[in-house]
């Protein structure tokens, strides 16, 4: 199952993005996850399952 997850939430993924991030921040939720890469600012949506299988961490708030 997936852990609860919040708009602005940071998530790590467990393979990089093309541009070699591996860090997210979660900029929609619903049926689909809405994330955004926090390197080169792309958008993905992910089914919940699909984010359920890639999620490595979810990481604590930058202060």
């Amino acid at each position: 199952m997936l852990p609860e997850l919040n708009l602005n939430d940071l998530v790590r993924l467990r393979k990089p993005h093309p541009c070699g991030s591996y860090e997210w921040k979660i900029v929609r939720l619903g049926a689909d996850i809405g994330l955004q890469c926090l390197k080169c600012e792309r958008r993905i949506m992910l089914t919940r399952r699909e984010l359920a299988r890639r999620l490595k961490a979810i990481l604590p708030e930058k202060t």
